[in-house]
């Protein structure tokens, strides 16, 4: 079992060039090192062997953001969710959520790209992708389309490999666009629900909430410690008392802030029990508990396994 690690855009182009056979300098577009941020785009059929293998795509958290429009039976795996696809995806990824992707079947096409977040700094709407819907923790990751807006989507990301190889001077101005088109496209497919914006004050205090505590995570090493641990703690960094905090969870989300935040733990003890190789002791420290018994009575009683029974 190996260590749950970051795939940076580095290991990431290593990986592209070990499927495409491609040396990995070909793959990178040019005139990118003048730019801030990173983009490229490519073909699914190119880039994905292990389809043919029928094997899951590396379960990483990214140091990157990725959308790809995904043509063929698949399977996305998350830690709260399972989603099949029989036809046509358009998935969105972000670097906080870690998901495996099975494809089903040897018949895969479609496109992706993959960019960074300051590769839409420049772009004037000034957007910020953690604050946008489709890449919140918890929202709507993927999509499954007809043939008909896998069609136009297919179109966006033809648009985005011709411009790229282009000479065009503002050439990556253009590609910011495509990406916010990509972008746009899939909040609209969201329940309107997902996209409501905060207009009083609970649901901006459950908003505040749920981004700080999205603020701890991942847990990228064993020394890594959670900071937030107990409602009191996430009422007094919000500046409101502990009893209001539970009040708005309650009447918006269903759920105590207590129970909200060991939901959020024992995600997160999942991950590090599957995806680790660290012990037990480690995990524990790594989530705040005092003592490694605390960290087994506190699983245990949320899913009635030992953590390693679990792992096992």
């Amino acid at each position: 079992m190996r260590a749950i690690k970051s795939t940076s855009l580095e290991e990431f182009y290593q990986q592209a060039s070990g499927f495409t056979g491609k040396d990995i300098h070909t793959l990178l577009p040019s005139g990118i090192n003048k730019e801030i941020g990173h983009f490229n785009v490519f073909d699914i059929s190119e880039t994905i062997q292990q389809v043919k293998r029928k094997q899951p795509m590396p379960y990483n958290r990214r140091a990157y953001f990725k959308i790809s429009l995904i043509r063929g039976r698949n399977r996305a795996e998350y830690a709260d969710k399972i989603i099949d696809v029989t036809k046509n995806a358009l998935l969105f990824a972000t670097p906080k959520v870690p998901y495996h992707w099975f494809p089903l079947d040897e018949n895969q096409a479609g496109s992706f790209c993959v960019f960074t977040d300051a590769f839409l700094i420049k772009n004037k709407s000034g957007v910020v992708l953690d604050e946008l819907p489709i890449f919140r923790s918890g929202g709507y990751p993927v999509f499954e389309i007809d043939d008909e807006k896998a069609e136009e989507i297919g179109r966006i990301f033809k648009k985005m490999r011709e411009e790229i190889t282009s000479d065009y001077e503002y050439k990556y101005d253009l590609l910011r666009n495509y990406v916010l088109e990509l972008i746009h496209y899939g909040q609209k497919l969201q329940p309107a629900t997902a996209l409501r914006s905060s207009q009083n004050a609970s649901s901006r205090i459950v908003s505040l909430f749920i981004e700080l505590l999205e603020r701890q995570f991942p847990v990228e090493s064993p020394h890594q410690r959670l900071m937030l641990r107990s409602a009191k703690e996430y009422a007094e960094r919000l500046a409101i008392h502990v009893n209001h905090l539970n009040k708005v969870l309650k009447e918006n989300t269903g759920k105590t802030t207590t129970e909200i935040i060991a939901a959020r733990i024992l995600q997160e003890a999942k991950i590090l029990l599957k995806q680790t190789d660290w012990n037990i002791s480690e995990i524990a420290y790594s989530l705040g508990f005092e003592e490694v018994p605390h960290f087994s009575n506190f699983f245990k009683k949320q899913t009635s396994v030992a953590p390693l029974a679990f792992r096992s």
